[in-house]
């Protein structure tokens, strides 16, 4: 990004909404925190993370026997769905994890509505399915009517979720080896699947900048928290 580039504030829209993308290991946690604080000096802030976290339920899960036994058996049913097609109790539980953005997503637009500006620690997306914040459901093979019909209804929800576009898109870009070295608890082929995805993102035309995220941290930061200030630039200081 340069220092000229600008961003055009969306029609009648009094605070903006700022998303943070990019696979585990590139900074979206820390950035979001430290963009947090420079969005609060213009407007009322508030961090909105819109993932469905079952990443990380998960990963607590296999600390303890049961929940080692419980995630065997997610492995196992996900193992029969590819062979068999995706039945409707499948896409059922696989539509709740999408329901979990889907509400929160509900409460961030509640707080804008309120007034006040939004951060976002992810965004979804239907450019990419099954991954970054895509739906889970669409491309698969089904094996009866309902799990067919549940698709159809998460597609539908996420393109209603997609059509409100960001005023810009920070997209952190990091290799392979640094999101492995950083998230070390993280599946490897997972985190591959993620690093080749997040440049095929799109949302919905919003403005999408790149950035490294394997420079140093602060380099990051200084150039996020330029895209932050121009988007301000835009909007008048809360009390005007």
């Amino acid at each position: 990004m340069t220092q000229r580039q600008s961003f055009n504030r969306a029609e009648k829209r009094k605070s903006p909404i700022i998303a943070i993308v990019g696979a585990d290991g590139s900074g979206k946690t820390t950035i979001s925190h430290e963009l947090l604080d420079l969005l609060a000096d213009y407007q009322p802030a508030v961090l909105c993370h819109l993932g469905k976290q079952t990443g990380n339920m998960r990963r607590a899960m296999r600390q303890y026997t049961l929940g080692k036994k419980v995630d065997r058996q997610i492995k196992k049913a996900g193992a029969v769905a590819r062979e068999r097609g995706v039945s409707f109790p499948v896409a059922l539980f696989m539509f709740t994890a999408s329901a979990r953005r889907i509400l929160r997503f509900a409460k961030m637009l509640c707080l804008h509505r309120m007034g006040y500006a939004i951060l976002t620690d992810r965004y979804p997306q239907t450019a990419v399915y099954r991954v970054m914040d895509g739906p889970l459901l669409p491309g698969r093979h089904y094996a009866d009517i309902g799990a067919k019909a549940l698709m159809r209804l998460e597609y539908w929800f996420y393109r209603k979720l997609a059509s409100v576009r960001p005023d810009v898109v920070i997209r952190l870009n990091v290799d392979l080896d640094t999101a492995i070295s950083r998230k070390p608890d993280h599946g490897a082929l997972s985190l591959e699947r993620k690093v080749l995805a997040v440049q095929k993102l799109a949302f919905n035309g919003a403005p999408v900048v790149d950035l490294d995220a394997g420079q140093p941290l602060e380099d990051v930061l200084e150039q996020a928290r330029a895209v932050v200030r121009s988007v301000m630039a835009g909007y008048p200081p809360s009390g005007r």
